[in-house]
């Protein structure tokens, strides 16, 4: 089990969360969030669609509508993003590390409005049993789209001010949650090109015993970019994938 650093009262400290509720109204802030923030913040606020992925949602509203939570936490080595490991059984992204996130319900709202920042805090806490009462939701990125699946995906961005105890909560979807620390994300050691037999390559994070990939690493890759905490890195560095990837 993941466990937070910090042992505040859920209800203390608080500010521009979920305005005490979990899902009811979120906010979108940047008040009060600590200044190693600011240059993700800013990547937020300027970065458009074709600067994050070429892939984008169809123009006839075709796609799952969908979203995740891109959580940043401050551990013992500094700043920290959450990730989960999905479930080897799966038919889709099998054994894949990814951010919480799923497709949207019909109780989370309107699509273009509200609802990705519920579906995100309501798959974060039915995947790793967070409590999104501690969550700061402080940006949203541009809707992407992954082709594979057919997904219309809102990235949520979220500063863990009030961190809680974090796992796997249905081991048939989840094999385990982790926190990546930035400073393994940033290290050129760690980063690889990914290349499937299709011949399609994307960047590659292998940390915590895992091998971040796809959409996934494709966001983390242009977050450090953007944010100006990329370092330069050997992009020769291949990592094959298989065909079941």
């Amino acid at each position: 089990m993941t466990r937070a650093s910090h042992t505040h009262d859920i209800q203390d400290g608080i500010q521009g969360g979920t305005h005490g509720t979990r899902y009811g109204d979120p906010a979108v802030t940047s008040a009060g969030l600590p200044g190693w923030l600011d240059p993700v913040v800013r990547a937020v606020e300027t970065v458009q669609p074709r600067q994050l992925s070429r892939f984008l949602p169809p123009e006839d509203g075709a796609g799952r509508q969908s979203a995740v939570l891109i959580l940043f936490g401050e551990g013992e080595r500094g700043p920290e993003l959450l990730l989960m490991e999905r479930a080897t059984s799966l038919r889709s992204h099998a054994g894949q590390p990814s951010f919480p996130g799923g497709a949207l319900d019909p109780e989370d709202g309107d699509p273009q409005a509200d609802g990705p920042l519920r579906a995100a805090l309501r798959e974060a806490e039915e995947e790793t049993g967070l409590d999104p009462r501690g969550v700061q939701l402080f940006g949203v990125l541009p809707k992407l789209y992954i082709p594979v699946s057919g997904f219309v995906v809102t990235p949520v961005l979220g500063w863990w001010r009030v961190p809680t105890p974090v796992d796997a909560v249905d081991l048939n979807e989840t094999a385990r949650v982790f926190t990546v620390p930035v400073a393994d994300l940033t290290d050129p050691a760690n980063r690889a090109t990914a290349v499937h037999p299709s011949g399609h390559r994307g960047p590659a994070f292998l940390v915590e015993s895992a091998l971040v990939w796809g959409f996934t690493a494709g966001i983390i890759d242009r977050l450090l970019h953007y944010a100006d905490w990329e370092r330069p890195w050997d992009q020769d560095k291949q990592v094959p994938l298989d065909w079941r990837a």
